[in-house]
């Protein structure tokens, strides 16, 4: 597969073709990366997750409630890629509504890792990850609540940027849980994600969580060759299975020995993300999905009268883990809960942004899994709270509003991959890619 640098100086006709070659491998690839085939324009093709609104595409966010719902307007970051040479190609597949880590909870049925027979390739931008890895796209659009972006493609051995909150517009993008949502990139390389980040980042007026100075162009001036201050919080790695903490152990001397400074921190915190994740997000996707009714979108299931509307619609219309979450949103908003819990949570929040931004006094990135262990099997978590706890590297940055990148940098005996996460200080992504570009530099994986 060609990158995606290569692929921008390459002829509208060539384009063309590339795209008819990628759709007929997607659909021997038997992977379920894609879920439909369109096109934006003329450009460059890249892959859009299912949530994000491309004008006159179906748009389902992975659902069976939003069934034969056509997009009215486009999203920021896709008249961003038309002006970069880029265009929307396809949609990715995902786990319903962004709930989820497998792309399981996907109405569409679960993408398949192109690393390994049966393994998940992570969620919620499970489809992308998975596409990206197996050269049936050049590089991706996914979304990151809680890790969406990272850990997929830590999972699926390529490289996926959660930008720092307001950096990237989320309008068009469907809503999980604002506060904590961004779209970013999913790509072969850092240099890759790096052009598609320049093209989709920027303040919009459309969006009033978008940060409004100006920034910089990064890919054109990545420096691989950066000597840093990296931060390692060595009691974080200590519930990661064997493989995560050999190939993290072995990446840390690399990156001492490329001559960058190692210093050793602790983040008290951590023990607080996924309760304080799962308490804010749930109950913002409470409110966000309160629209889905059957009435102004979508699937529409027979009633007799309008309380009834809504209750078959919801009740045939979403999966399992999404009704899951709307109950807990529900409930710690409901009157004699929201102090003891949402309140609280918001709290404890602030405590986790405060504590990485003084790591940052001293540091110029934290280094630390994306995931516990490698991609696990389809089927194998026997609960939810099982498949919560993948998620415990990358919550963090979410709630402290920070950029991480996820760079694969090693594969276990079995051949899937590891992929490690570098977390920056808030709209610092200059150096966040710049260490990224080391870290691979130093890594040399080969997927």
């Amino acid at each position: 597969m060609i990158t995606l640098k290569e692929a921008l100086i390459k002829s509208n006709e060539e384009m063309i073709a590339l795209c008819a070659e990628l759709e007929s491998k997607a659909k021997e690839s038997g992977l379920n990366a894609y879920v439909g085939f369109q096109r934006s324009g003329v450009g460059v093709p890249i892959l859009i997750k299912d949530n994000i609104q491309v004008k006159g595409w179906s748009v389902t966010a992975g659902s069976k409630i939003l069934q034969g719902y056509i997009a009215p307007y486009e999203a920021t970051v896709i008249t961003n890629l038309k002006s970069k040479g880029m265009m929307a190609f396809g949609r990715a597949n995902m786990d319903e509504f962004a709930m989820g880590s497998t792309t399981e909870s996907s109405f569409y049925g679960a993408t398949i890792n192109p690393h390994g027979d049966n393994r998940v390739p992570g969620g919620s931008s499970g489809g992308s990850a998975a596409a990206v890895a197996s050269g049936l796209a050049i590089a991706a659009l996914g979304s990151d609540t809680g890790g969406s972006i990272r850990q997929p493609a830590a999972y699926c051995g390529v490289v996926g940027m959660k930008p720092t909150y307001g950096r990237v517009s989320r309008f068009g993008l469907g809503a999980y849980a604002s506060s904590l949502d961004q779209i970013g990139p999913i790509a072969q390389n850092v240099e890759d994600a790096a052009i598609l980040y320049d093209a989709i980042k920027g303040h919009d007026d459309k969006d009033s969580t978008s940060a409004d100075f100006k920034i910089e162009d990064i890919a054109n001036n990545l420096n691989a060759d950066v000597k840093l201050t990296i931060a390692v919080i060595d009691s974080y790695v200590e519930a990661a299975d064997a493989d995560i903490q050999k190939e993290f152990a072995e990446t840390v001397a690399k990156l001492e020995a490329a001559g960058h400074t190692i210093v050793r921190k602790e983040l008290s915190n951590t023990k607080y993300d996924i309760a304080t994740y799962y308490v804010l997000a749930t109950a913002e996707a409470a409110t966000n999905l309160a629209r889905y009714d059957g009435v102004r979108y979508g699937t529409r299931a027979e009633s007799k009268n309008t309380e009834e509307l809504y209750f078959n619609t919801r009740s045939e219309g979403f999966g399992e883990e999404v009704k899951r979450r709307i109950m807990l949103g529900n409930f710690v908003l409901s009157s004699g809960y929201y102090d003891a819990y949402y309140v609280k949570a918001q709290k404890v929040r602030h405590l986790i942004r405060d504590e990485f931004n003084a790591i940052f006094e001293e540091a110029d990135l934290i280094l630390s899994p994306v995931a516990p262990s490698v991609a696990p099997k389809i089927g194998a978590s026997e609960s939810a709270l099982e498949m919560y706890k993948s998620d415990m590297y990358t919550l963090g940055v979410n709630l402290a509003g920070l950029p991480g990148i996820s760079v694969p940098v090693g594969k276990n005996d079995e051949g899937m991959p590891v992929g490690l996460q570098l977390i920056a200080k808030a709209f610092n992504e200059k150096v966040l890619f710049d260490g990224a570009a080391s870290l691979e530099k130093v890594s040399n994986y080969k997927n």
